[in-house]
């Protein structure tokens, strides 16, 4: 960063945000895809205003104000992707935790984001809500020449050291 940004962003308003996600797979059986490396097709959304391809995640407690990071993620997951999940819970990197920051409207948006891996249960990701304008699930290699922002593409990474 240089210190033209840095000056500018010190002078501004700040705001911490946090926001949980999933990072939802799909089993499938290995003859329905045979060019896909492992039996798992993932979920990715087109977002509807900056048109990036991102993992679905949301604000925790807009909605509760006592929402649990895993609620809110299950809740964005079916908001925004269409589909119901269910939460990985026996592997010990969970949640996987991303930080970036940005600038919108002259305020600092620094943003912590809790991302779960989650089993895909039942639901179509055509039946997503407004704020995406595209949900679909797709190869792991697609994910990773699809998704837009780093912190996603690291965060998906982490989880396919895992599995």
């Amino acid at each position: 960063m240089d210190l033209e940004t840095f000056m500018r962003q010190l002078a501004m308003k700040t705001i911490n945000q946090t926001s949980a996600g999933g990072i939802v797979f799909k089993k499938v059986h290995p003859n329905t895809y045979p060019l896909t490396p492992n039996p798992y097709l993932w979920l990715i959304c087109q977002h509807s205003q900056h048109r990036g391809w991102v993992f679905p995640k949301g604000f925790v407690g807009d909605k509760n104000k006592n929402e649990s990071n895993e609620t809110a993620a299950l809740r964005e997951v079916e908001e925004e992707g269409g589909v119901k999940a269910k939460i990985i819970t026996n592997l010990p990197i969970l949640p996987i935790k991303t930080n970036y920051e940005y600038e919108w409207k002259n305020i600092l948006i620094k943003k912590t984001v809790y991302y779960f891996l989650m089993e895909y249960i039942s639901g179509d990701p055509k039946n997503h809500d407004w704020e995406m304008m595209d949900a679909k699930f797709v190869s792991e290699e697609e994910v990773k020449n699809t998704l837009t922002y780093d912190s996603d593409k690291q965060a998906f990474e982490k989880i396919l050291k895992v599995l």
